[in-house]
């Protein structure tokens, strides 16, 4: 009995994963050229990544190992960033040590298109798509895949807008070229919920400018904040 309902519950996983991963590779909004591009401080250069922008299997050309401080469960793809980005979250994580006396702590850094496939079919079968999705990007369009966003946490493991880490980087991200890419309030716009723990790497002047402006990534890039 045990034996045929674990042929059913991977049965069932094999054509799940087919389902919704069917298209991505033909209904990709930029082609691969315009996406591996090297990451610039220009707007019109800005590689933005959401259910409308998608990267299909796009793979960050200059990626290295974090020298930061991670939760025991990461694994070893997840502890990378693009070179650009892990240079400045370690000033980030050094600074914010310094000034405040706040240990931050990385949970998930770069996630490939094979990584996030699997870790959304395993959150749409524990939860149903609907919920899923609230948190969980569709194969394609994670901001995990560029190598330019993460997540990070503190040492209580309780990364909350009320709490001083959360505070903290909020105010300060943009310092380092980060941005709060999924802000309170504009859930409407980005698709997702307010995660006051995952930060995308844009550039000092990028960053400085959507924090000032108080918009989102898709409103910067879209010429709305202008």
């Amino acid at each position: 009995m045990k034996f045929n309902k674990l042929i059913l519950i991977t049965s069932a996983i094999l054509a799940f994963s087919m389902f919704i991963i069917k298209g991505d590779a033909t209904n990709l909004s930029m082609s691969n050229e315009t996406s591996t591009k090297t990451f610039k401080e220009k707007k019109s250069d800005i590689l933005l990544v959401n259910n409308d922008n998608k990267i299909g299997s796009y793979k960050p050309k200059e990626l290295r190992t974090l020298d930061v401080e991670f939760i025991d469960d990461t694994i070893k793809e997840e502890k990378q960033l693009e070179k650009v980005a892990a240079d400045a979250l370690e000033k980030l994580f050094k600074t914010a040590k310094e000034e405040e006396g706040i240990n931050f702590l990385a949970t998930s850094g770069y996630r490939s298109y094979k990584t996030q496939k699997e870790t959304y079919i395993k959150r749409v079968i524990a939860q149903g798509k609907k919920k899923a999705e609230e948190y969980v990007a569709i194969p394609g369009t994670s901001e995990h895949q560029t190598g330019l966003a993460i997540d990070v946490t503190n040492e209580d493991r309780w990364f909350v807008e009320s709490t001083k880490e959360a505070q903290w980087l909020a105010e300060n991200a943009h310092r380092f070229g980060f941005i709060i890419r999924y802000p309170k309030g504009k859930e409407n716009i980005t698709g997702k919920k307010y995660e006051p723990w995952h930060i995308r790497y844009v550039g000092k002047d990028i960053a400085k400018d959507i924090f000032e402006k108080g918009v989102t990534l898709e409103e910067y890039v879209e010429n709305k904040a202008i």
